[in-house]
């Protein structure tokens, strides 16, 4: 489950409205409808309050965001797998070499 799923269904979990959402995170309805249906990300700085408001994870809830962002980039392509499995090795040799 990607951000987008997360938050309509801890949204739905919670019987809140996407008006008490948007507000929550300084959207307006539309805005919040179409993050919540995946046509559009949230910012970053929406996570603190998504998260307390549904009652998240804030770290979990970001690594969602950030995945949800990658998948939108990366899922046309024709060889998305091969791409984020390169990704993934460069990641972890970065970090080995900044330690």
């Amino acid at each position: 489950m990607l951000f987008a799923e997360r938050i309509k269904a801890a949204r739905d979990s919670l019987q809140l409205s996407q008006k008490e959402v948007a507000k929550a995170i300084g959207v307006d309805v539309p805005m919040y409808s179409r993050i919540e249906r995946g046509q559009r990300p949230a910012k970053r700085e929406a996570i603190p309050a998504l998260s307390k408001l549904l009652g998240l994870d804030e770290s979990e809830l970001l690594k969602l965001w950030l995945a949800e962002k990658v998948y939108n980039y990366v899922v046309d392509e024709e060889d998305a797998e091969s791409v984020l499995s390169i990704v993934a090795e460069s990641i972890v040799e970065y970090k080995n070499k900044t330690k």
